[in-house]
This record gives structure tokens, C-alpha cells and sequence, in this order.
């Protein structure tokens, strides 16, 4: 019988978990990483708990499946944490970002211009967390424009989401939405935008958002979000799915850490459309006064 502390064993665990934590991030169940993958759903299981011997080409075929790289999956034996996501950002970054963040790290000036300009209300949160519904209604209330960056992503490359990650991938979905964001914010206008529910776990594209958007995570429990997504006829990626009230909870539990990083938290859980819109009415008021105050700008009415 293996040890507890068997080096062997835990790195399973570890593996397990990884694959595990990406896949929720990515809003795939179990089921569609296997055929996404071309492995066994019960071979997937067996990885995911910490008891699949896997191999080298097998792991790659599940990494590729998420767009992932294969050695965000290996767990690392290096101090800390944000390795992974410095490691994530330099393979996104610009040559002029790379040569700016060598300066620094070499002892250089970090004088360079960054962005502080205000580009308005940014929500996030889960599918069904009520973006759209509650970002219409606060952007006709402060007569601001109100923008759904997936529908910007359609417009600007002629495809749905879903023939964008066919065509492209994931990867290829990801850069998209990061120049649909830049293009949005060249525009120098306020507004309100609502977000797709992974793209807190795009590091520069929800930098650039948190950088650049008092951004408000709209929060609800997730009996909450299965309801409203049903109501709305939009099943993916959960429809047939047994378990996909677990694959949901896993998907929240995942970016639960992500989402926290927004300006301000609206909990919706169990209120009315528009107990729920007075509420972020509410959390925006001090914000647009603010800006108001600074700008030298009438306060928007509320």
C-alpha cells in the first residue's frame, strides 16, 4: 500500500486538481473535455481524483482540449503562485511590454505611461448572474451606452462565439475578445459593458478591464444561475448533463477568487429584476459621483 505522503501519489493529486480547476475555468464539463479530447469521460474522472497514471501524450491531448498550455497542468515546485500568471502574462505580452518589464526588473525607471482613464461600469459573474438584463437598465438610467463584448466580438469578425471557438479555438476566441475590448475603449466614451463569464481567467484582457472599469461582480447562488440560464434556453455547455449543477458549482468555486477582484460586489441572490437593479443603482452611486466631482461634471441623476 502507497504512503499518504507518497512524493508520487501527491503529485497525482496535485495533477488531478489542476486539471480539475482549468477545466472549471474554462466552463467545460467533464463530458465535453472528453470529446473535445478524444479520451474516455472515465478516464478524465480517474485523472481528475488523483488515480489516473497518465502520459505525457495523453495529458497534452487534455491541455490542448482546454487551450491550455501543458505545463500549467504539472505542479510546480517553485515558492509561489504568481509564477504561473507572470508566466501567463509574458507569453500574451507585447515585444514593448517585454522589454518595458525587463527595465524594471533590471532596476530601471517604471515611468512608462499606463492607462488611468475611466471608461465607465464593467460587469462580471457567471452566465445567468443577470449582466445583460441589469446592465440595459442601469445604462438607460445614467444614459450611457450599453455594450455586450461578446456581441462586439461577433460583429467585429462575422461569426457567433461558438464558430469563433470552432474555427479558432479558445486561444483564438481569448485574442479576439481582447481586441474587441481595445477597440471598445479607443472610443473614449462611458460606458456600461457587460462581460462573457470566463473572461476573468484571461489575465491581460480582465487586467485591462479592472484597470480601465469601476467593474462590479454580480453575484448569485447557483441554483440561481441554472434557473435563469434555463429560462433563457441556453444550456451550454451543460445540457444532458447529469451532473451539471456540481459542474456549476465547481465552475463558480474556480473563479470565485477571480471575480472577488472586481470593485464592488452585488449580491442579487433572491431578489426581483428590479430589487436587484436598485441595489446596483446603489453600488454606482458613489463611484459616478466621484467621477463627476472630478471632471467638473453634473452629477448623473439617480
Amino acid at each position: 500500500m502507497t504512503d499518504q505522503g507518497d512524493p508520487e501519489t501527491d503529485f497525482l493529486e496535485q495533477l488531478g486538481q489542476r486539471v480539475r480547476t482549468m477545466r472549471a475555468l474554462r466552463g467545460m464539463s467533464r463530458k465535453v473535455l472528453a470529446k473535445v479530447s478524444g479520451i474516455s469521460e472515465r478516464y478524465i474522472a480517474q485523472l481528475e481524483s488523483g488515480k489516473g497514471n497518465v502520459s505525457i501524450v495523453l495529458l497534452r491531448r487534455v491541455s490542448h482540449a482546454m487551450g491550455a498550455h501543458l505545463e500549467d497542468l504539472i505542479p510546480s515546485t517553485e515558492p509561489a503562485p504568481d509564477w504561473a500568471v507572470i508566466r501567463d502574462l509574458l507569453r500574451k505580452a507585447t515585444p514593448e511590454q517585454i522589454a518595458h518589464a525587463k527595465e524594471i526588473l533590471a532596476g530601471g525607471s517604471a515611468s512608462a505611461p499606463r492607462r488611468s482613464s475611466f471608461s465607465g461600469i464593467a460587469l462580471i459573474g457567471l452566465r445567468g448572474a443577470g449582466k445583460s438584463t441589469l446592465g440595459k437598465m442601469l445604462a438607460k438610467r445614467i444614459g450611457w451606452s450599453f455594450v455586450e463584448l461578446n456581441k462586439e466580438v461577433e460583429r467585429e469578425n462575422g461569426l457567433s462565439i461558438a464558430e469563433i471557438i470552432a474555427l479558432y479555438g479558445l486561444e483564438g476566441f481569448r485574442r479576439m475578445e481582447q481586441a474587441a475590448l481595445t477597440q471598445l475603449l479607443a472610443r473614449n466614451e462611458l460606458m456600461v459593458l457587460a462581460t462573457g463569464g470566463g473572461i476573468v481567467s484571461e489575465p491581460l484582457t480582465f487586467d485591462l478591464i479592472l484597470s480601465s472599469f469601476y467593474t462590479i461582480w454580480l453575484k448569485a447562488e447557483p441554483e440561481e444561475h441554472m434557473a435563469r440560464v434555463r429560462r433563457q434556453g441556453d444550456l451550454r455547455p451543460m445540457a444532458d448533463d447529469r451532473s451539471a449543477m456540481a459542474e456549476l458549482r465547481n465552475i463558480l468555486l474556480s473563479r470565485e477568487p477571480l471575480y472577488s477582484r472586481a470593485s464592488a460586489v452585488v449580491d442579487t441572490a433572491g431578489l426581483s429584476v428590479d430589487a436587484a437593479a436598485a441595489r446596483l443603482i446603489e453600488a454606482v452611486t458613489p463611484v459616478l459621483q466621484n467621477q463627476a466631482r472630478s471632471f467638473g461634471l453634473r452629477s448623473v441623476a439617480m
